[in-house]
């Protein structure tokens, strides 16, 4: 493409970029994004603005907009390219970029269109021109469950048997997706959502007809509809599980601690205030480390215990679940400091990047309720939205078909 043309990709053209990755590449994207996040933690203990100072990551502040039916936010971030061993490491199809992205969010919770989103790709080492526009709306579920699925390999179960999730929009329809794709060890997938509406409905026949081997149960949890049966229903399928994802915008505890046996990992993406919160505070409790405690991926055994999260920094103002348990950063660890990990451990083997079911011996769950279990805290990082968009552009560039090109667009 020529440096005065521009690339516009429709939500066609993205959805038919992003079912060209693997879960493996999309995990592996967000690798090196955590990577980078978690760098300057560890070599300089500053932080994110460690990597700013040194020009590698800038992610300031969004600005947002008020109007009378919408707020607009407006978020800039760029990474610049991969700058050492351990980025190079990694694999993923992206080296650095620097983007704009533009949401609008309705202030009517009756407004079913959902937040509208666009970014804005920019041309960083040549002209600084507008290389390419992409409708993001579907990114920000892709990029999250890229995180989470990462967080799977490292330290969740090597071959789970089934999934717990609570909610029913785009983000679990992505996290299942990821999962069932990766894992082919899953075999049973349990919905939970307030009610059996028209979204359920939607999801149900998307996911049973991309997973016909898979046998799905779907549930309500409204006051309305949750009699004693249907909670049993939650109970034991919570009791059974392997993977527990929520994404809902709950401010009370979706499940009691006890309901979860140990050995289980939980992914949590909802919440984003401090008031926000899934679980309830002894859960959090059986994932956080002891003070004092060491936690790491020695290449032979995963942690049975852990709290990953994607940011300290974000998680300590916007995690509620996190906030409201009084959890400490000394009791956190960032998903970049266990990339770091796995990278050095197999860099001495002579291989790069290795996640997933090969890497581990399974641990064994036990039916014990207040056992140790591993979760997963995201709140979101921007940084996340660069990589993702960027490798999109990537690879709808080498795509035949695909796209709009609007050649002389800056002559």
């Amino acid at each position: 493409m020529s440096s005065s043309s521009l690339l516009v990709l429709s939500a066609d053209d993205v959805d038919k970029v992003t079912a060209t990755f693997s879960p493996t590449e999309l995990s592996h994207l967000m690798a090196r994004v955590f990577l980078l996040v978690s760098d300057g933690n560890v070599s300089k203990g500053q932080g994110i603005q460690t990597q700013i100072q040194a020009q590698r990551v800038y992610a300031p502040h969004r600005t947002s907009i008020p109007m009378r039916n919408y707020t607009a936010l407006f978020m800039p971030a760029r990474i610049s390219e991969t700058g050492n061993d351990l980025e190079r490491a990694v694999g993923s199809d992206w080296d650095g970029g620097t983007t704009i992205k533009v949401v609008t969010v309705p202030r009517s919770s009756a407004d079913t269109r959902g937040l509208a989103a666009t970014t804005m790709v920019l041309d960083d080492d040549d002209t600084g021109s507008v290389k390419a526009i992409l409708n993001a709306r579907s990114l920000t579920a892709l990029r999250n469950a890229a995180g989470s699925l990462l967080s799977t390999t490292l330290v969740g179960p090597r071959t789970p048997t089934s999934i717990v999730a609570f909610g029913a929009g785009k983000q679990i329809e992505v996290h299942l997706d990821l999962h069932l794709r990766y894992f082919s060890s899953i075999t049973k997938c349990t919905i939970v959502n307030r009610s059996i509406n028209a979204r359920v409905d939607r999801l149900r026949r998307t996911l049973e007809h991309r997973f016909p081997s898979t046998r799905f149960t779907w549930l309500a949890s409204t006051p309305s509809q949750q009699e004693q049966q249907q909670q049993e229903n939650i109970k034991h399928a919570l009791s059974s599980a392997s993977i527990v994802i929520c994404a809902t915008s709950s401010t009370t505890p979706l499940f009691p601690s006890n309901w979860v046996r140990s050995g289980t990992h939980i992914i949590l993406i909802g919440s984003y205030t401090p008031a926000m919160r899934e679980v309830d505070n002894e859960l959090v409790l059986r994932a956080a480390l002891e003070p004092g405690a060491a936690a790491g991926l020695d290449g032979a055994t995963k942690p049975t215990q852990i709290l990953l999260v994607d940011s300290r920094e974000a998680c300590a103002v916007e995690a509620g679940e996190l906030i409201q348990a009084g959890v400490s950063g000394n009791r956190l660890v960032e998903m970049g400091e266990l990339v770091m990990k796995a990278l050095s451990t197999n860099a001495e083997d002579g291989g790069g990047l290795v996640l997933g079911v090969d890497n581990h011996p399974d641990r064994k769950g036990e039916d014990v309720e207040e056992g140790p279990v591993t979760m997963f805290k995201s709140v979101g990082l921007g940084l996340q939205d660069v990589a993702i968009a960027c490798a999109v552009v990537s690879k709808a560039e080498r795509m035949e078909g695909v796209g709009t090109r609007i050649d002389g667009y800056d002559i």
